[in-house]
């Protein structure tokens, strides 16, 4: 599917749900992995995760679009236009959109990064195990606000 298919789809959407046109633009970003989509409160703009749509199918696709024609549809008419706000939760019960979209499989499949470094106090020994390299002179032991020392370690802890 491509954006111009997507744009005829919202306005079709926010006409038969919301009985409201949708007069800006819809697109699809790439760069959407964790989020399903997002509504742009300056431009009035929507992107659309298009991995959502490749793993589970038009109808879930629907729903996020559902959520963000909400976001979209009540900060334009001056409502509670927020996740937590009583308007948006009402709305989007009544049009049948998700308030979370689904994860997507390769995210939950991503191997954690190895510990490879380890802070070390130079006053009472408390270690702290890091994953990145840090400057130990910018920072001090939670427990006695001693000094700290860097250390690189030679195996590697897999968290």
């Amino acid at each position: 599917m491509d954006n111009a298919t997507l744009q005829l789809w919202v306005e079709k959407i926010s006409l038969d749900s919301f009985g409201l046109p949708f007069r800006h633009r819809a697109t699809f970003n790439r760069r959407l992995k964790a989020t399903g989509g997002r509504y742009f409160m300056k431009t009035h703009d929507i992107e659309i995760s298009p991995y959502q749509l490749e793993t589970y199918g038009t109808e879930e696709t629907e729903k996020i679009i559902k959520h963000e024609l909400c976001h979209y549809h009540l900060h334009l008419m001056r409502r509670g236009y927020r996740h937590r706000d009583a308007d948006f939760k009402v709305l989007l019960a009544k049009v049948g959109g998700s308030r979370f979209c689904k994860s997507l499989p390769e995210r939950t499949q991503r191997k954690p990064m190895p510990l490879k470094f380890m802070l070390k106090c130079r006053s009472c020994g408390v270690e702290y195990l890091r994953k990145r390299k840090m400057n130990p002179d910018r920072y001090a032991c939670g427990k006695c606000g001693g000094k700290l020392q860097l250390f690189t370690l030679d195996f590697k802890i897999e968290s």
